[in-house]
């Protein structure tokens, strides 16, 4: 088994971060298995090495090791950029031009009532896919974009995995992944229609900074060998698109484990700017290690 903590430096360690790094090292341990630090600092204009130097002062404080130096994603660009280049030659990107205005204002249109969500939020209408579609240009001829938000055409991709499965299985399976944590536990299956409705098309790199979070995880989870991904439920709905990543580039599908969100008194879950909740804040009233594993119900 391994299984790896994966922080952001954008902000203290809180309570829910805290459950899900002692459980991920937990688990491992029990299995004597390896246990992992990756720090996601692909955001640099909000990733702050000061963030970064107390996360890992606060883990070490927890009573936690890992056992490899910290893999960070700031060193990890090219793998991100040979991944597009790879979908790109695949027909499988767009560049896309909407801001949050325009999505809302395209995704509201058809609609008397709220624009149907996703897990990256408004569920993306299709305005700039249509655009590349009418231009008849072949990505083997265009050299992929810079500078500029590219999408996953989910359309397209959905039916390069049925393709591969029939071939591989001789039916028309399409995804599916093993799930330890949340019920149900076991084979959790999911449809093509279901990533074209409810999922669409995603964003896979941003103009201001290269890679998304979807693709950098499927990406390092791969580079680490990671067999165990032990994360919050938030994520759940996000694996389905993490699985169609992985087949369409050839990497392994770990086993997923979703734990339960740690949440304040009015049941929302916590987030950095939760600072009376941080492990510093805790550490400064004279909390132990085991008082902190006491509070998140460890």
């Amino acid at each position: 088994m391994i299984t790896r903590f994966a922080p952001s430096p954008t902000g203290p360690l809180h309570l829910g971060h805290a459950y899900s790094a002692i459980l991920a090292h937990d688990m491992a341990r029990a299995q004597t298995g390896t246990f992992l630090l990756r720090i996601e600092d692909i955001d640099r204009q909000r990733s702050k090495p000061e963030w970064e130097t107390q996360i890992i002062d606060d883990l070490r404080w927890l009573g936690l090791d890992w056992d490899a130096e910290p893999l960070r994603q700031s060193t990890r660009l090219p793998a991100y950029r040979a991944a597009l280049q790879t979908l790109w030659q695949d027909d499988l990107l767009y560049p896309c031009t909407c801001n949050r205005r325009d999505i809302l204002a395209a995704a509201s249109a058809p609609h008397e009532g709220d624009p149907p969500m996703g897990p990256d939020g408004i569920i993306y209408p299709g305005t700039c896919r249509g655009i590349h579609a009418g231009s008849g240009r072949r990505h083997s001829d265009v050299p992929l974009p810079q500078d500029t938000t590219l999408r996953l055409d989910m359309g397209k991709a959905v039916t390069r995995v049925m393709d591969a499965r029939r071939t591989e299985h001789g039916a028309k399976t399409f995804a599916s992944f093993s799930e330890t944590g949340r019920r149900p536990k076991g084979l959790i299956e999911f449809t093509a229609t279901e990533m074209e409705q409810n999922i669409g098309d995603i964003v896979l790199s941003r103009r201001d900074f290269l890679g998304s979070y979807h693709l950098s995880v499927v990406l390092d989870d791969a580079a680490q060998g990671i067999t165990d991904v032990i994360r919050g439920d938030d994520l759940f709905a996000a694996t389905k698109i993490h699985v169609i990543l992985q087949r369409l580039l050839g990497v392994p599908t770990p086993t997923y484990h979703h734990h339960a969100l740690i949440r304040d008194n009015h049941g929302r879950r916590l987030a950095k700017r939760d600072d009376a909740r941080a492990i510093r804040t805790y550490r400064t009233e004279g909390a132990s290690p085991a008082d902190i594993r006491h509070l998140v119900g460890l």
